[in-house]
């Protein structure tokens, strides 16, 4: 009883309340038993008066959903709350009706006039809702209702609920088909929307409703081009897709030349064993046919969809890669196609489902474009952990791409394939070795050989399809064979797989004549077998006893007479069939035709080689990437690809109406005007020439490619531009130079932002240097990250500023070279190499280190991209020292290195080694200089300048980059002087991997936010006995890693920020003290391998 009212809960139906109650007992099945009232306490929130109740029912009602129960009895308590006036509890009851609409259709209309009302609602959201819950109650009798709804919402103000009714026509459309002619208006109207959020769903829509309706993408194909790359994804495949058939129906074949200089050659060559005049005659003409032929010039528009979807292949997401892939295989010229070979290559590191399908695609297309996957052939290697259907589609790829160069590798690995333990593989292996040797004579031998070694194998099923394979390989060259026939003859023994014992016996029935001796034995040994053996061995046993009556009739006659006698008894009709046949065929007598001469010819014609063709060989006649490709066969829904036109369709048909496009261009007197025109115009450029000389330089290269739709070249558009600049009336003129001026008085304000802060900066900081607070250090770094932040809005001002204060804070030294005005616009921050305070390798010693206090000093000066602060500087002696070489192993030259935490002039992505010699030895140790650099994969070394002479008992000091990638990998090279070579090593401890970043509080907080979950790390810890004050600290976590003091209004915390010198991950580590000691250590980075080891360091720091 309990498990059953379980059930019909489930069904939305409802038991009795009378009935009692059984199997409370959970191992009873209690767990099934009924819950009459479950639903009850969510009715009453739902009746109550307190907006807060319902949306707590709301939440409730909707996570249930989620999770896949039944909510359908509490329909009429949630359809009441519709009128709701509580925004929240709407959007959450609209939800609801979404879903069971279409199963409470009754209930559901019964509130038909409140949805209607939800249309005109002023929340965007609310009318979309509406509309979409409309669309969902799947009654004829409101078709006219949900018709009349979605042309309002066609029209709204809001992209999204414009969306949501391109989502509806579909929906209307399975409903009532009659509707089409309305709902193909609707369409088009969308379908000139210029918004991107729009674009996908409306596009949807014309693919479900009126696909042949090509005309209607006529006037919006540039329109679609231009935005698709800022349409969401599955907008972008469904838009990707639409257009690579419109494109197939509009555009010429790119490769029709070249397809017809191939057929061209082929003929020629065959045709040239023949002497006949008229095919001379005919050759002739096809060549002077070719000759006449117009060089193929592609159509700007095509072009145009070429250029716009190739950023697509860098997608994130493997269906808008696919699609584009696709699109590139059916409509781009053959020199163009390999771009896509990266990106699906690129593929195959995700998902085995993706994995999946790309390959199928992949398979289909390196038959036609072998070379364009050629370079990537290791990336198609089988892993161990791929699963056996991706193994054997690599497989497939890797046959394909098989040739005279690369088949040795590819043996190879084929060879280590065949010791694998799943059995499908394997077997799918020894065919594609098959494959490999009749595709490519020249390892025919070779594949023969080892597929023979094969046959001695211990696992019945490689001995099986080998044998299968080695038949077929044996039909192209039977006479040079015959020692491989006799083995196979032997393993009729031992071999039980029905396939491989029927290929051994049809081998040695057609080729009898090459092993006399041996067939009639093994006749004879299968009679004995006969009645045990499996149909398809029976019939080979039946092919091969009449093969020898006719070749060899004395020794075989009476064991085919006893073979023809039990088929003739046998279970199976077709034998018993063949055995008639067969007999009558062979055995002459009165009543036999006159089929019985020609036994001979029938039995043993030769026969053709068979060809070992891909399975993929002819799917490319369906669309790459569709479902009907993945299957082989026509699934629902599908659309053919159309072929491509013999001769160009009109291309004006893309043109947009002059009205829209011309008035950008004509002659206007008044200003006004010319505003009214700029505000009209859209972001995108989706008609003939809508960039002006004022637009950015994509817009302009959009244009440009409308532009040439008419007809003209690319170039045209420049052309055009400067032509009507030059037939400008004056006024004009001086308007646009008024503009040009208005533009540039924009720029230099944007970038004096910058320049204004820092020139504050400076007046602060000297007002704050005579007070001497300790509020100090922190107002200065919520100032440095101010300064720091703006560094992206123009490179050119900060060099500006940087080079004036630079001039007033060194006027010891000469004045630098000054800077015209044609020199500004090109310089950068690499520029101002001349003007660094520390030139790349000198780099000041870290005993000179300023002191605290005249860094505070100089903080105003900025001395490179980032301010000293008395944070960022250690204090002297803080770096540790490490021995890069002992004074015995360098026989008497000693080196030491430490990391001394400046930039590194350069390359600010290396991190700065400053390394010290001393020659201990009584002679001159010369030519000091590095060779044979070892380094991992992505790290860089700058090597210090070559030191010269280096005197006995002197010390020398140079300072080395080494970009280190963000890892702990060593640096390996060799110490040379003049007379010695001594190999060393730089390894880096993890917090010297950092560079300190300034930030305020609240940035801080912001991006700790960001980066949370995975990438946070949090330990607990005891504080030593010296590490209990927060100066204590500071000083350790500074010394353990390059970091630099984050303000913060907690004494109980201590903050600090840095970024990886090499790839600029952020690094926050936060200290919170507790009570007696204990402390709570945080620190949030996106790269794990280091923020675990930084966390390893840190807290041996602080428990010191």
């Amino acid at each position: 009883m309990s498990a059953s009212s379980g059930f019909n809960d489930e069904k939305g139906g409802s038991s009795s309340v009378g009935e009692p109650e059984y199997g409370h007992d959970p191992a009873s099945g209690g767990i099934f038993s009924s819950d009459y009232k479950r639903h009850d306490d969510l009715k009453e929130m739902l009746d109550s008066n307190k907006d807060s109740l319902k949306l707590e029912a709301m939440k409730r009602i909707v996570a249930m959903i989620a999770r896949g129960k039944n909510a359908s009895d509490l329909f009429p308590a949630v359809v009441k709350n519709v009128a709701c006036k509580n925004i929240e509890v709407k959007k959450l009851v609209y939800v609801y009706l979404v879903r069971y609409a279409e199963e409470q259709q009754d209930l559901a209309l019964l509130s038909i006039s409140t949805f209607q009302r939800g249309l005109k609602d002023p929340n965007q959201l609310i009318r979309a809702s509406a509309l979409r819950v409309l669309s969902s109650i799947r009654v004829t009798i409101i078709v006219p209702i949900m018709m009349l709804a979605i042309k309002e919402a066609a029209s709204d103000m809001s992209p999204y609920v414009r969306k949501t009714a391109a989502h509806a026509i579909p929906k209307l459309y399975s409903l009532d088909p009659e509707q089409k002619d309305q709902l193909i208006e609707v369409i088009e109207k969308l379908l000139a929307d210029k918004t991107t959020l729009v674009a996908g769903s409306v596009v949807m829509a014309f693919e479900e409703v009126c696909p042949e309706r090509i005309d209607l993408i006529h006037k919006n194909y540039r329109k679609l081009c231009n935005l698709l790359i800022d349409v969401e994804e599955w907008g972008q495949v469904v838009i990707i897709n639409m257009l690579t058939r419109y494109a197939r129906t509009q555009f010429l074949n790119p490769n029709i030349n070249e397809n017809l200089l191939e057929e061209g050659c082929d003929k020629t060559f065959y045709g040239s064993d023949g002497n006949d005049d008229d095919e001379e005659d005919k050759d002739k003409g096809e060549a002077a046919a070719l000759a006449k032929r117009k060089p193929y010039v592609m159509d700007p528009d095509h072009r145009l969809l070429l250029r716009n979807t190739k950023p697509l292949l860098q997608s994130r997401n493997a269906a808008v890669v696919m699609a584009v892939a696709q699109l590139y295989f059916h409509l781009a010229p053959k020199a163009e196609v390999g771009v896509i070979a990266k990106a699906l290559v690129r593929l195959l590191r995700s998902h085995s489902e993706v994995q999946y399908v790309v390959l199928q695609n992949v398979a289909t297309m390196t038959i036609k474009r072998r070379g364009m996957f050629e370079p990537y052939l290791k990336s198609f290697y089988i892993r161990s952990t791929d699963p056996t259907q991706i193994k054997v589609l690599k497989l497939e790829v890797l046959t394909n791409l098989a040739n005279e160069t690369n088949i040795s590798t590819i043996l190879r690995e084929f060879q280590t394939y065949i010791k694998s333990m799943d059995k499908d593989f394997v077997a799918a292996t020894i065919q594609a070795i098959g494959r490999c040797a009749t595709n490519i004579g020249e390892v025919r031998d070779t594949c023969l050989n080892g597929l023979v070694q094969l046959l001695s194998n211990r696992d019945e099923l490689v001995v099986a399809e080998s044998v299968v394979v080695i038949k077929k390989l044996l039909q192209m060259q039977p006479e040079k064979h015959s020692d491989i026939i006799k083995h196979m003859a032997k393993l009729t023994d031992n071999i039980q797989v029905p396939m491989a014992r029927a290929s051994i016996l049809w081998l040695i029935g057609e080729y009898c004549e090459h092993v006399p001796k041996i067939a009639p034995d093994v006749l004879r040994k299968m009679a004995k077998s006969f009645t045990n053996e499996e149909d398809i061995v029976k019939l080979q046993i039946l092919n091969l006893a009449a093969k020898l009556y006719l070749t060899n009739s004395k020794q075989t006659k009476l064991l085919t007479q006893y073979v023809l006698n039990l088929a003739k008894y046998d279970q199976n009709y077709d034998i018993r069939d063949r055995a008639r046949f067969i007999r009558q065929l062979i055995v002459p007598t009165e009543k036999s035709g006159a089929l019985s001469k020609y036994a001979k010819k029938l039995f043993l014609a030769l026969k053709p080689a068979p060809v070992l063709e891909s399975p993929f060989k002819d799917r490319d006649h369906f669309q790459l990437g569709s479902l009907s490709h993945l299957l082989n066969a026509k699934a629902g829904g599908y659309q053919e690809l159309p072929d491509w036109p013999e001769a160009a369709p009109d291309p004006s048909v893309r043109n947009v109406e002059v009205k829209e496009s011309v008035p950008e261009w004509t002659k206007c007197s008044s200003r006004e005007k010319r505003k009214e025109k700029k505000v009209e115009k859209p972001f995108y450029s989706d008609s003939e020439g809508e960039s002006g000389p004022t637009e950015s330089a994509d817009s302009e290269s959009y244009s440009s490619g409308s532009d040439s739709g008419s007809g003209s070249a690319e170039s045209s558009g420049s052309e055009s531009q400067e032509s009507e600049e030059a037939s400008d009336s004056e006024e004009e003129v001086k308007d646009t130079k008024k503009k040009k001026k208005k533009e540039e008085l924009k720029k230099p304000v944007q970038r004096s932002e910058s320049s204004e802060q820092s020139s504050e900066e400076e007046v602060r900081k000297r007002a704050r240097k005579q007070k001497q607070q300790k509020s100090d250090s922190e107002s200065e770094s919520d100032n440095d990250s101010d300064s720091e932040s703006s560094p992206s809005e123009s490179e050119d001002s900060e060099s500006e500023v940087d080079v004036k204060n630079k001039k007033k804070a060194v006027q010891s030294k000469a004045p630098p070279k000054p800077v015209t005005k044609e020199s500004k616009k090109e310089m950068s921050l690499l520029d101002l190499d001349d003007f660094e305070a520390a030139p790349s390798p000198q780099v000041t010693p870290v005993n000179s280190f300023l002191s605290s206090s005249l860094a505070t000093d100089l903080e105003g000066l900025s001395l490179s991209d980032s301010v000293l602060s008395p944070t960022a500087i250690s204090p002297p002696g803080a770096q540790k020292s490490y021995e890069l070489l002992h004074r015995i192993t360098g026989e008497g030259l000693s080196v030491e290195y430490c990391f001394s935490r400046q930039p590194f002039g350069p390359d600010a992505n290396m991190v700065a080694v400053q390394m010290q010699f001393v020659n201990s030895a009584a002679a001159d140790a010369k030519n000091l200089h590095m060779e044979d650099v070892k380094l991992q994969s992505g790290m860089r070394v700058k090597e210090f300048p070559e030191i010269e002479l280096l005197p006995a008992g002197e010390t020398a000091t140079a300072v080395m980059g080494i970009d280190f990638c963000d890892s702990t990998q060593a640096a390996n090279f060799q110490l040379c002087t003049h007379s010695r070579k001594f190999f060393v090593s730089i390894q880096p401890p993890v917090g010297e991997l950092m560079k300190p970043v300034f930030m305020t509080e609240n940035e801080f907080k912001k991006e700790q936010g960001q980066l949370m979950g995975m990438n946070e790390i949090t330990e607990k810890l005891t504080l030593g006995a010296n590490c209990r004050n927060e100066h204590a600290i500071v000083q350790k976590v500074t010394a353990a890693a390059n970091l630099s003091r984050v303000p913060c209004g907690s004494d109980k915390e201590c903050r600090f920020g840095g970024r990886t010198a090499s790839g600029g991950s952020l690094v926050l580590v936060t200290v919170a003290s507790e009570e007696d000691g204990a402390a709570r250590l945080t620190l949030n980075c996106d790269k794990m391998v280091i923020g675990t080891m930084l966390v390893k360091d840190v807290l041996l720091a602080l428990t010191q």
